[in-house]
C-alpha cells in the first residue's frame, strides 16, 4: 500500500495518514461527519457545492473534529461555516443524525440539469452501505490525480478491479469487497493544488470503465493497518 487516507468531513479535504485503526464504518473517523443544509435538509456534497473542496476536515486530539477554511480560519463552527458557504449548514455527527441521510445528484452529470434526491448509508456518512473502505491503484490511475478519487488506500500496481468477490488482508484488517465504485460529476470538479474542472474525467470513466472507477470494501474483522502494508488473499 502507498497512500492512507481518511476523510473526516464528507465532501472536505482529507487527512494522509501513516496508520489507522479500520472496523465496520471504515476507517476511524472517516466521513464521521458532515455539513447539512438548514434549509432543506439535504446533506451537502460537492456535486451540489463544489467550493466544500476547497476546505479541509481534521480530527482534533479529543476525537472531535475542526474544518480548515480557504483563508486558514479553523473553526467547527455553524454561524462561521454558514457565513463561508453563504447559507444556513449545520457540522453534524453521524451519530446525531437520526434517520435517512438525503443527498442530491445531478440527473445527467450537467450542473445546470435537474437534480435528484438520494439516500446514503446509515452510521458514517459513505454514499453506499456496501462501501465502508475503498481502494484504487496507481495502475488504473495512470496520469489521474488520485485525489479526484478520494480513495482511502491507494495501491502500487493494478488489478483492483479483479478483487470484486473476494476476501483480502491490509494488515491486520479483513475486508470484503464488495463492487466497484460508481463515478459522479464530483470528480470533474477543481481541487486546491492546481487541480481544474476537467467534465473529459467522467466522461473516460463512462466510455473505458463502464461509469465505475476503484473498488469498495466492507469489513468482516477489525484491524489496523498501515503505509507498507501488503494486500494479501484472507
Amino acid at each position: 500500500m502507498q497512500e492512507l487516507w481518511r476523510y473526516p468531513v464528507k465532501s472536505l479535504q482529507g487527512e494522509r495518514l501513516d496508520a489507522v485503526d479500520v472496523g465496520p464504518e471504515g476507517l476511524a473517523g472517516d466521513r464521521r461527519w458532515a455539513l447539512f443544509d438548514r434549509s432543506t435538509g439535504f446533506g451537502l456534497t460537492a456535486r451540489r457545492v463544489p467550493d466544500l473542496l476547497f476546505a479541509s476536515g481534521r480530527l482534533r486530539a479529543d476525537g472531535g473534529v475542526e474544518v480548515v477554511l480557504p483563508d486558514g480560519t479553523v473553526t467547527g463552527d455553524d454561524a462561521v461555516l454558514s457565513a463561508w458557504l453563504g447559507k444556513p449548514v449545520a457540522l453534524r455527527a453521524a451519530e446525531a443524525v437520526r434517520g435517512p441521510r438525503q443527498y442530491e445528484d445531478p440527473v445527467d452529470d450537467e450542473d445546470g440539469g435537474p437534480w435528484d434526491a438520494w439516500e446514503g448509508a446509515s452510521g458514517a456518512f459513505h454514499d453506499s452501505s456496501r462501501i465502508r473502505v475503498s481502494l484504487v491503484s496507481t495502475g488504473t490511475l495512470g496520469t489521474w490525480d488520485r485525489r479526484r478519487f478520494r480513495a482511502n488506500v491507494l495501491l502500487d500496481g493494478a488489478g483492483e478491479d479483479d478483487l470484486v468477490g473476494s476476501t483480502v488482508r491490509l494488515g491486520t484488517a479483513v475486508l470484503d469487497v464488495l463492487k466497484p465504485v460508481s463515478r459522479c460529476v464530483m470528480v470533474t470538479r477543481p481541487q486546491p493544488g492546481g487541480i481544474g474542472r476537467d467534465t473529459g474525467v467522467l466522461k473516460t470513466v463512462h466510455r473505458e470503465r463502464g461509469g465505475t472507477l476503484a473498488v469498495g470494501a466492507l469489513v468482516p474483522v477489525a484491524g489496523r493497518v498501515a503505509v507498507g502494508d501488503a494486500l494479501v488473499p484472507a
